[in-house]
């Protein structure tokens, strides 16, 4: 049998100067600034900024401190490094992988906002993730299930699984996701919608991109 994968979002907060020292393990990480800012691999990222990172490496907060949304991609019976001097880390949460995605593979790091009102209809992706509320509200629609998720709220996607998701009516709402993808669709989207009618209609949601790696494993 292969090895059993699976992936995890941590939270971490990093004091002004504190550090996250990332082991030479192999592991492919994606990290979000979701506040403040911090320096890692020999470049200071700010709020709203994503960066891949993979084995050892090391984390500084920066004046204000940060606060990160940490993806990894890990066997399940890996341990988490923790987090050196003043700072706290927070497993959101954690899904096992249908293994393997395909042959060759990639991380994607994003986001997906939506105006007031918008929706995604009804869909598949060709690859597993998790994704994380950072401002609205959002209802996903999946399994004969409705689910409703405010900020700071995580939801896991198999992929295959039909999803419908409807944002909030009063303001805009937006999730930043990490996903493991077939290799081959660096730079294309992993969408497809399920029924016919739906793929010409104009769509809401729109994206930013911020990782698109393809990875060992």
């Amino acid at each position: 049998m292969g090895k059993a994968f699976e992936l995890r979002l941590i939270e971490d907060v990093l004091a002004d100067g504190a550090t996250l020292a990332l082991p030479p393990d192999g592991v492919n990480r994606a990290f979000y600034v979701v506040h403040g800012s911090v320096a890692v691999a020999g470049r200071t990222l700010q709020a709203d900024d994503g960066v891949h990172v993979c084995g050892a490496a090391g984390l500084l907060g920066g004046e204000a401190g940060a606060t990160l949304w940490r993806w990894e991609l890990v066997t399940a019976d890996a341990a988490s490094p923790a987090v050196a001097g003043q700072g706290s880390s927070t497993r959101k949460l954690a899904a096992a992988l249908a293994w393997p995605v395909a042959d060759r593979v990639l991380m994607r790091l994003d986001s997906v906002s939506f105006p007031p009102g918008g929706c995604a209809l009804l869909h598949t992706h060709q690859g597993p993730g998790i994704r994380c509320l950072i401002e609205g509200a959002i209802r996903i629609d999946t399994h004969g299930r409705s689910t409703s998720y405010g900020p700071g709220s995580p939801w896991f996607e198999a992929g295959p699984e039909p999803v419908f998701a409807q944002a909030a009516a009063d303001r805009p709402s937006r999730f930043i996701r990490a996903m493991i993808l077939p290799a081959g669709l660096v730079g294309r989207s992993s969408i497809a919608y399920v029924n016919a009618e739906d793929r010409d209609k104009p769509k809401s949601q729109k994206y930013k991109g911020y990782v698109d790696q393809p990875i060992d494993v």
